[in-house]
This record gives C-alpha cells, structure tokens and sequence, in this order.
C-alpha cells in the first residue's frame, strides 16, 4: 500500500469497522461545559478531566456563575489535571468574557474561540465539530503521532498534520475520523513500545521508522 490516497482508504474503512459508533470522551452537557472540558485536558488524559469537571460544574455549569467565582476556588477543584493556575485563570477570564461580550453563548466561529483566553486552535477545533457540528480536523497528540506513523505526514508539528490530514480525507470524514483515530491510539498504538502483535495498522501502513519502532 505505497499511496497516501490508499493509505487514507485503508484507514477510514478500518477504522469504520473498529469504532462505528464515536462518544465524545469528554463528559459535557452543553457547548460551555464542552468548551471548558477541552481546555482542562490539554497536557492531562480525558479520563482525569472526567474525575474534576463534576465537582467544577457542581460549583458553576455556566460562564454567569464561573465568573463569579475566585480563581483560587477554581484552581483548588482542577489541580489534578496540571497547570492548574494557568488553566483556572484562562476558566475565569474566558467566562467573564463570555458574559460581558456574548451574553454568555457560546460563538459558533473559529476566529471568535481562538480569541478567548486559553483557547488555541486545537481547543476551537474540537468545539466546532463535537459542539456545533462544523467540519473540522482537530490534531492531539494522538493524530500528530499516527498520521506521521502511518506516513500520511511529515510530523514536522500539528499544523501541517492537520493541513495533510485535510488533503487526504474527505470533508465528510473529519469530525468521526480524528475521534476514531484518537480511540485506536489509545487501545493499539501507544506512544512508546507500540507492539508488533497489536499495532495491526502501522503493521500494514507504517513508514519504515516506524516499522522498526515496533517491539
């Protein structure tokens, strides 16, 4: 299989058969929760994020109430899932701004997210397609390593992963694809020692390096 468009076939359909059905990981109810969700696990596993996000919406669900709430308050709740003063200074401020300039919504745009204080392109990118359903291509860490594995990419950095990743894969695909594509990193292809007998698709797709980087 020496073609990136056969490659991208073999993996949609794969990946098809393996995760027909894609839950977001994340626990939310709504576009806020979803949105602060995302920020928290930046650097932290979904898992951890879905042990702190009940006690931090038990404390406020939406950005009128987090607003009001002390950074430190926030900080103590989510310390667990790392860079906790960062990630609870970006909470508060994201939600007063929200507020003052949204009237608490949600915006529905990508330029309008990644304005928001502790919200990347990743982060807006997860939002639009999970929350709103908008085409969108996120890239974790999961992906970057993957598709550079599978050699559907250089793996030079996230942005030209997604830039490749969109090339390749239908429009259509995107939003159930990078969810399939995280969920068979974490169960086949870990980051290190992925093993010869699990990793079946770098097995069949991989580039040489990664070949040989099967134990």
């Amino acid at each position: 299989m020496s073609t990136k468009k056969e490659k991208a076939k073999y993996i949609i359909e794969t990946l098809e058969r393996l995760y027909p059905e894609t839950p977001i990981p994340l626990d939310h109810k709504d576009p806020y929760t979803l949105l602060v969700a995302v920020l928290l696990s930046a650097q932290c596993t979904d898992a951890r994020v879905n042990t702190v996000t009940p006690s931090l919406f038990a404390l406020a669900d939406n950005p009128f109430d987090m607003a009001k709430q002390p950074v430190e308050k926030i900080q103590q709740i989510i310390r667990p899932c790392g860079l906790s003063p960062k990630k609870a200074a970006a909470i508060s401020q994201l939600s007063q701004l929200l507020v003052e300039k949204y009237n608490g919504i949600v915006p529905q745009s990508f330029e309008a997210l990644e304005t928001l204080p502790g919200v990347g392109h990743k982060t807006a990118s997860v939002v639009m397609s999970q929350a709103f359903g908008f085409a969108a291509f996120p890239v974790d860490t999961h992906i970057h390593r993957l598709l550079t594995r599978w050699g559907i990419t250089s793996g030079k950095n996230v942005v030209q992963t997604e830039l490749d990743a969109k090339k390749l894969f239908p429009e259509a695909t995107w939003n159930k694809l990078h969810l399939q594509i995280i969920f068979y990193g974490r169960e086949y292809s870990p980051a290190r020692a992925p093993k010869r007998e699990k990793d079946f698709m770098t097995l069949q797709i991989g580039t040489a390096k990664a070949l040989k980087e099967l134990s």
